[in-house]
């Protein structure tokens, strides 16, 4: 097993290990206010959409976890039979392996091949040139591209990159890539800075990838013989960069700790355009297995329909003007970033 390949399977056992199902994060810090008379009914069509031209059950997915070793490849083979079967959205780990283990692309490619018609969102890193990109894009018939910005994890990784400029490459890639392209932190929440940087940079689709779910300064430090858990804790709060997106009028995914349906619809009321879950989904995998996972997601779209009527919704398109209120601690992040 190569360096990589092991990193990959660790991160995954690390991840396990460090979960926590009933974890607090800011989304038990935001109160949607529901109407006692709603006047609806639940309607699972109330939550179908599109993505990528291509038409979902639900406006959540399975987002990037893995690729790139034997482990990997079994789970991104149970990932894409479930996303298949349930009709949801599957955005695959880093495939940045590829450009130096191309004998790696098997582990990414069987979720293709598991799905060969659904919603298929490749991953790279800030710096993976653009021709290297498109063979990824190509190789795996993506229909759309994460490019996943992790500054915090290369530095707590013992073997991570040092050199942080990848502005240049990502308007390169802006200029050569045809599908759409997703800017996405891993964790740490994407700040009001950096999109708007990137927004005139011409990138108009963001994952805000907040802090509050699955912890990668934490993984990677628990790798690193030295001790640098001061990083564990300085991501921003998912909700704050949700809405910080917001107010740069973008389009944006909110993801980074979601556990249950409600969580899901908060973030779209947050006026995330999708909700992207990882680590949640993993472990119903790794703890039961994909039958598990299949019914658990099939669950949470019958109950995210079930959101809907109860808060007096009948589409999608009015999640974001539901009043809402934040408690005190969010608030004052919210008035400071």
């Amino acid at each position: 097993m190569t360096i990589r390949s092991k990193r990959k399977e660790e991160h995954l056992q690390l991840a396990q290990k460090f979960y926590q199902k009933e974890k607090m994060n800011s989304f038990d810090q935001v109160h949607v206010i529901r109407p006692a008379l709603p006047e609806t009914e639940v309607d699972l069509a109330t939550i179908k959409t599109t993505m990528f031209g291509k038409k979902v059950a639900a406006p959540f997915f399975i987002n990037a976890m893995t690729g790139g070793s034997a482990k990997s490849y079994i789970v991104n083979k149970a990932l894409g039979q479930v996303a298949r079967r349930t009709n949801i959205a599957l955005a695959l780990g880093s495939a940045s392996i590829l450009n130096k283990e191309p004998e790696q692309l098997d582990s990414f490619l069987i979720a293709r091949e598991e799905n060969p018609d659904g919603v298929l969102i490749a991953n790279i890193n800030g710096k993976t040139l653009p021709e290297q990109a498109q063979k990824i894009i190509t190789e795996l018939n993506a229909d759309a591209l994460q490019v996943h910005l992790n500054a915090v994890q290369e530095i707590a990784m013992p073997e991570g990159e040092r050199n942080f400029y990848w502005l240049d490459n990502l308007k390169d890639l802006r200029q050569k890539i045809t599908v759409p392209i997703i800017i996405k932190e891993v964790g740490f929440g994407l700040d009001p800075k950096t999109i708007c940087t990137l927004k005139k940079a011409g990138f108009n689709l963001f994952d805000v990838a907040g802090s509050g779910g699955t912890n990668f300064a934490q993984i990677e430090n628990a790798r690193n013989p030295k001790d640098l858990s001061y990083l564990n804790d300085i991501g921003l709060p998912t909700v704050a960069s949700a809405l910080a997106a917001a107010k740069q009028q973008v389009e944006f995914i909110v993801s980074g700790g979601v556990r249950n349906p409600l969580d899901v619809f908060k973030g779209l009321c947050l006026g995330g355009k999708y909700v992207g879950i990882s680590n949640q989904f993993l472990q119903m995998l790794l703890n039961h297995d994909e039958e598990y996972l299949q019914k658990t997601i099939v669950n949470w779209e019958q109950e995210l329909a079930s959101l809907l009527a109860i808060y007096g919704q009948h589409s999608l398109s009015s999640l974001s003007k539901i009043p809402k209120y934040y408690d005190l601690e969010l608030k004052n992040i919210i008035e400071q970033i």
